[in-house]
């Protein structure tokens, strides 16, 4: 497969996910107390955010990568 159109793919299926799920989350583990055997932490979940904007722009340019890398001659 040409890397140009392999390119695309991952484009396409980055925009395919960012309009799907809109964003991503994370877990962050913070120790809030620590003495001896005693130990306190406290999970704290973070979204990040994705405009549709993004997701749509990235599936248009994976998928225009995809034509150009199909039109290219080996």
């Amino acid at each position: 497969m040409k890397s140009i159109s392999l390119l695309g793919v991952l484009l396409a299926v980055f925009g395919i996910f960012a309009l799907v799920y809109q964003g991503f989350s994370y877990t962050h583990r913070e120790k809030l107390f620590d003495a001896g055997p005693i130990h306190a932490t406290r999970d704290d979940t973070q979204r990040v955010p994705l405009p549709p904007i993004i997701g749509g722009l990235a599936l248009l340019g994976g998928a225009a990568l995809i034509v150009i890398g199909a039109r290219q001659k080996a």
